[in-house]
């Protein structure tokens, strides 16, 4: 056998290598695609499912998401870094909590928040006191994952109709709930560790109006 015959035995083989790498990453190209574009169903799907069994109206949610940011905003304006100000927006009624260095401040808070178009209530709870440090808010952090998943297990309660906010050990709640739901969801919250006080902001709806907001 010459080398001239190996050489020739040798090429089609190459060839039907190359094609085989070619033909193994335009596989992999359109796997990765499609797992991108199943990742992104999925995800769609969970985002959907989320926003289906809250409580708002989709409008309420997306006004809600655009009084944090313009919130947020503002409060970066006015303030700086001489405070410390979380701003959550449930059903267009907004929280204010965490630290401000005065009572003119905290005034002023409210008004700029109270100013924004949307927002139909504040509720005031920032704390005239020095702005809390990284480990104050990662245990406040724990906390609301605490009380979050205190909540999944529960039959009796939606936990997705329910917002946590935690402030220096102080919880807040936020939801559209009925009297027996807001009831057990404090009780709740009470037993968490680290939990020191409770504040229920809820808005009540009845049994009746419940029932119309429950997917069939």
């Amino acid at each position: 056998m010459t080398d001239s015959t190996i050489l020739k035995i040798r090429k089609p083989g190459m060839r039907s290598l190359k094609s085989f790498a070619l033909h193994a990453v335009l596989f992999g190209t359109v796997a990765i695609s499609l797992q991108g574009c199943i990742e992104m169903a999925v995800g769609t799907a969970v985002v959907s499912t989320l926003a289906a069994t809250d409580r708002r109206t989709f409008g309420a949610q997306t006004e809600d998401k655009s009084i944090v940011l313009k919130g947020e905003a503002r409060m970066t304006n006015v303030f700086g870094d001489s405070a410390h100000i979380s701003i959550t927006s449930f059903n267009r009624k907004a929280l204010l909590t965490g630290e401000v260095k005065d009572a003119e401040a905290k005034q002023s808070a409210e008004r700029e928040i109270a100013a924004i178009e949307g927002v139909q209530s504040v509720a005031n709870e920032l704390e005239v006191a020095p702005v809390s440090n990284y480990t104050s808010r990662s245990n406040d952090a724990l906390i609301t994952t605490k009380v979050k998943a205190s909540f999944v297990d529960q039959k009796d309660l939606s936990a997705n109709a329910l917002k946590v906010v935690t402030e220096r050990g102080t919880v807040f709640l936020m939801g559209r709930v009925t009297s027996a739901e807001g009831r057990l969801a404090g009780e709740i919250t009470s037993g968490v560790s680290g939990v020191r006080k409770v504040v229920k902001l809820f808005e009540y709806i009845t049994d009746e109006e419940l029932s119309k907001l429950t997917p069939k």
